[in-house]
């Protein structure tokens, strides 16, 4: 079985805008990705859907600078 190359993929996005028209497209993509965000919520559990206390403090998480490969 082969794999699917750019002109397979060119009729495959053809026949789509041809399917839902240019105007339909990005509404279908903004209601597919807040779907996903939904399902990630609910895969988290309540615990995500609680807010943040508004007198939490701020964290900000900085990288550990990397020192030069000739000093230890």
């Amino acid at each position: 079985m082969e794999t699917i190359g750019w002109p397979e993929l060119l009729v495959i996005g053809l026949v789509f805008v041809l399917l839902f028209g240019t105007k339909k497209i990005p509404d279908l993509g903004k209601g597919l990705g807040e779907g996903i965000k939904n399902f990630k919520a609910a895969i988290k559990g309540p615990s995500a859907d609680k807010p943040e206390p508004e007198n939490a403090p701020a964290v900000d998480v900085v990288a550990e600078e990397e020192q030069p490969a000739g000093k230890a």
